[in-house]
């Protein structure tokens, strides 16, 4: 589950960074927290990025895109 949310966040990487406003929501609809590192095993985002995604500023959500990546890059497997 892991590597195929892992490939989806980074095949939507470039839509991302080029576009300047109504940045999407990296969720997959896998909405499981990971207890060890505090991450969605869907989208790797922070219970408080989640939280906070809908009042984000669309230039915040994409440095939070940029962690998401580079978080799937480097989770593994439970």
């Amino acid at each position: 589950m892991m590597m195929n949310a892992a490939k989806l966040i980074a095949s939507y990487q470039d839509q991302v960074c080029h576009n300047e406003e109504n940045i999407p929501s990296p969720c997959v609809s896998v909405c499981v927290m990971n207890p060890g590192s505090g991450l969605c095993l869907g989208c790797f985002r922070t219970i408080d990025e989640i939280a906070g995604w809908s009042r984000m500023a669309d230039t915040v959500k994409k440095q939070v895109w940029i962690q998401l990546v580079k978080r799937a890059n480097t989770q593994t497997c439970p």
